[in-house]
């Protein structure tokens, strides 16, 4: 048998001194005694703590709270969750269209000043933006004069016994239905709706009225009918004038019917304006007064004219009363007429006529009496003004009349 060292078994405490192992039994005693005066635990993770069961038990500082432990003596309770009140679903309120205030209403102007005339009119011929116009030149053509201060523009749409738009009543008359020029349909309901987009109006003007000259369509067929009052009316020199008599009942209803026939056409007219053609000359043969009939059929007209469209005006445009009367049995005042303006053509006796202009709704001037805008503009006893281009040169006119309000 070898000879061999033989190693120690088990766990070698029996190496250990015996006074090592009494140390180390009476140190733990007194840690173990002196547990609750000891912080062992800020030397120690946390985690740690939790695994040692007497250093668990120690107090935790107090500045803390100790956490709060269930009493195991009895079961749980179970706490019933309360009912929380439900929302009640609120009734469906169906949308509301927004409220759209209407925009305040612009500062009046005084009518001393050229803006704050309610109507600064101008005058365009039937032919000047009808005969083959397209819609952008028609349209063109209102904001053209709207930035040179007009306000209205007073618009031919017959004369001469014609009409500027198709007209059933004139077809079923004379049979034709309008004037012979290359208009387009539209072009009145593009003329009104370009004026409105710019708050400015439009005035549908009867040029020559109840007067015709042989050049009419008409001419042939009124002598014919007896529709003309004997003899030639040459109130402007250069060109001799027939006069359709509306005495007769069919003369009278035919114009009527074109004048309701128009507004129907056209509901978004603003006005119809007659000029100093609605009248006789008292130098027509014969000595007959004409006065009362051509009342009548005036107010007459008038009338149907508002039960057809209550909201157009009727205008017109003549001479001042006193000369109306006298000399052409127009007595404008019996008429009833909505606006009256006064032509003042002629520098003769304009200061006298300024007598009839301020006690009327306005004036009507050409380019001859340019000079005197600036004094109508400065009376406020004067509230509109009307331009007649007597040159046929209205956009010149607007040029012109645009240098003396700026």
């Amino acid at each position: 048998m070898s000879n061999q060292k033989r190693e120690p078994g088990g766990c070698g405490c029996a190496s250990i001194p015996f006074s090592v192992i009494l140390l180390f039994l009476g140190g733990g005693y007194w840690l173990f005694t002196q547990r609750d005066n000891l912080d062992i635990g800020r030397f120690l993770n946390h985690e740690i703590i939790a695994d040692i069961p007497f250093i668990n038990t120690w107090e935790f500082p107090t500045n803390q709270s100790p956490p709060t432990l269930p009493d195991i003596s009895d079961p749980p309770k179970t706490t019933q969750p309360q009912p929380q009140p439900q929302p009640q679903p609120q009734p469906e309120t169906p949308p509301q269209s927004p409220t759209i205030q209407p925009p305040s209403p612009l500062p009046s102007l005084p009518l001393n000043t050229w803006e704050g005339k309610p109507i600064r009119g101008i005058y365009l011929s039937r032919y000047k933006a009808t005969n083959n116009a397209s819609e952008e030149t028609i349209r063109a053509r209102v904001r053209y004069y709207r930035d040179r201060g007009i306000n209205t523009i007073i618009h031919g749409v017959w004369g001469n016994a014609c009409t500027m738009y198709e007209s059933q009543v004139m077809q079923a008359k004379f049979g034709y239905n309008s004037c012979q020029n290359l208009f387009q349909e539209e072009w009145i309901d593009w003329l009104i709706d370009e004026a409105h987009k710019h708050g400015m109006e439009v005035h549908a003007y009867f040029e020559k009225g109840i007067k015709i000259d042989e050049n009419s369509h008409a001419f042939d067929l009124a002598v014919q009918r007896g529709w003309i009052v004997p003899g030639v009316d040459r109130t402007h020199p250069g060109v001799d004038h027939y006069v359709l008599n509306v005495g007769i009942p069919e003369v009278a209803q035919f114009f009527t019917d074109i004048m309701v026939e128009f507004v129907q056409k056209y509901p978004q007219i603003d006005a119809v304006q007659w000029d100093d053609y609605l009248g006789y000359h008292d130098e027509l043969p014969g000595q007959i007064d004409r006065t009362p009939k051509l009342t009548n059929f005036v107010r007459n007209m008038i009338a149907q004219m508002k039960a057809a469209n209550p909201s157009v005006s009727f205008d017109i445009c003549h001479h001042n009363p006193y000369w109306a009367k006298q000399y052409f049995a127009a007595d404008l005042e019996a008429w009833g007429v909505d606006r009256f303006f006064i032509q003042v053509y002629a520098e003769e006796n304009f200061d006298d006529e300024m007598v009839y202009v301020e006690a009327s709704d306005g004036i009507s001037i050409t380019e001859r009496q340019l000079n005197r805008l600036p004094e109508l503009i400065d009376n406020p006893n004067i509230p509109n003004i009307l331009l007649f281009p007597l040159s046929g040169e209205p956009e010149r006119l607007a040029d012109k009349v645009h240098e003396f309000t700026i």
